[in-house]
């Protein structure tokens, strides 16, 4: 289940906001913990066994750690060793399983090693990282530990945030599982947020989605160097507003039951370095990678050499986390070298050069990047590289690309405007009472037009559904 479903729109997010005002606020996290589990198991019922096993196993250790941390700092560091290794094995097999024996059996005499067409988990990348993070901020001290199960797993199964981000760390809404503040004005906000996110996943994100997927289908040999770099640039809106979107609507629906979930994005598009970009964007991997990977293994407090080794291990994972394909370790090392030649010398030319050339050179880079990440055929995707660099293809230009320009040319401006914060600023500007009145008539015909798109349409694709 999606949120941007009629189904979750109006069966099971009307019964479940329904239910959890209904009942008294001591009931209310177990009717979470229900609802959460049949969300989760909507798909793939067989994989709500493994959403237990993975909260009965991280609950546990939590305790263990707790318990120990001050009185056997040895046991608690081997519980959170075991628990750690648990989890990655669990992410290990169910995610990379078939793609480390599909590559083994490239090699002579591995051969006997076979895929076993394993069904990704939804969410398992967001959900494992959740959970793992409990013990460590137990066993740091930033957290104590849960005694209540049913808290603990309505924190590591909570709908709005379990399958698609952002990842919520148990420290940042440890206090709201025992008591959270709901009101109206609190529920107004999340319905506005989550019908902005939903208007960005249907009516932006899906639509432009149909001009990369046109170019995606062609191939190589027909496609220009105008197409190539049109069809990645439709990609490139497209999954800002798909997972910025689906973000909107996971803060929105977290406001509704009186959670509050820190920000996803900070509108990326503007960044003038890939450095700040990836401080504007997917905030709470970025966020997770640093404490628990990046700052463990010395951050840049061990000198630049040192600093440099650490990106690139930061990074090959970050890549390698999206997906269990060569293309995302590419992508991941990709910005790895990208952000080791900012640090050395480029950030200091970028910040000296006029913005508007330090924006070109983000976003340039940033759009070639997004050609790693979708293309998942190492082939195809050497291909595609060509062929927007003049390499290869049908030649320049072509009347395909011009039919699709004439098209899509309104939707790509009203894409490129919503990327950026001036309209959020001149809306800031009208009076209040104007917005009073502005705000209620948007809201409504957003969703109704969402509404009406997601009766009439099929193409309703959720990129990150597959992480």
């Amino acid at each position: 289940m999606v949120f941007s479903s009629l189904v979750f729109m109006f069966i099971y997010l009307p019964v479940v906001l329904a239910v959890y005002y209904i009942v008294p606020a001591r009931w209310r996290n177990i009717w979470l913990f229900v609802v959460n589990l049949v969300f989760y198991g909507w798909g793939e019922p067989v994989y709500i066994l493994l959403m237990l096993f993975s909260i009965v196993i991280n609950y546990v250790s939590g305790l263990i750690v707790g318990a120990n941390r001050e009185t056997n700092i040895r046991r608690a560091k081997t519980a959170l060793i075991v628990n750690t290794a648990i989890n990655l094995a669990l992410l290990l097999f169910f995610k990379y399983f078939d793609f480390i024996a599909e590559n083994l059996a490239l090699i002579p005499g591995l051969d006997f090693i076979r895929p076993l067409g394993i069904t990704l988990p939804i969410g398992i990348s967001f959900y494992t990282f959740q959970t793992m993070s409990y013990p460590i901020d137990v066993y740091r001290g930033d957290a104590g530990s849960q005694r209540s199960f049913i808290k603990f797993g309505t924190y590591v199964a909570l709908f709005p945030q379990l399958i698609a981000g952002p990842i919520v760390r148990y420290k940042d809404v440890a206090a709201q599982l025992d008591e959270r503040e709901m009101n109206a004005d609190k529920f107004a906000q999340g319905i506005r947020r989550f019908i902005v996110g939903l208007g960005k996943k249907v009516l932006l994100a899906n639509n432009i989605g149909m001009l990369w997927d046109a170019f995606y289908a062609t191939p190589i040999a027909e496609l220009t160097t105008a197409g190539a770099w049109l069809g990645i640039i439709a990609f490139t809106f497209q999954i800002y507003f798909d997972f910025s979107g689906y973000s909107d609507m996971a803060i929105g629906l977290g406001h509704m039951l009186g959670f509050d979930f820190l920000e996803n994005f900070n509108y990326p598009y503007i960044s003038k370095s890939i450095t700040e970009f990836w401080r504007r964007w997917h905030i709470s991997l970025g966020t997770w990678f640093r404490d628990y990977v990046y700052i463990p293994l010395g951050g840049n407090r061990k000198g630049l050499s040192r600093q440099f080794i650490n990106i690139l291990v930061v990074w090959a994972l970050t890549g390698i986390w999206h997906g269990a394909s060569w293309n995302f370790l590419l992508w991941g090392l990709y910005y790895a070298v990208l952000l080791m030649l900012e640090k050395a010398f480029l950030l200091k030319w970028l910040d000296k050069a006029p913005a508007a050339v330090s924006h070109i050179y983000t976003m340039l880079l940033v759009v070639i990047g997004w050609a790693l990440f979708a293309i998942d055929d190492i082939s195809q995707l050497g291909g595609y590289l060509s062929v927007m660099f003049g390499a290869g293809g049908a030649g320049l230009m072509s009347s395909q690309v011009l039919y699709y320009l004439r098209s899509y040319g309104p939707m790509l401006v009203i894409l490129l405007i919503a990327c950026l914060p001036l309209g959020k600023q001149l809306f800031a500007k009208l009076p209040e009472k104007l917005r009073a009145v502005i705000v209620p008539i948007l809201i409504a015909f957003v969703l109704l037009i969402s509404t009406a798109y997601l009766v009439d349409s099929t193409y309703n694709p959720f990129l990150y559904f597959r992480f």
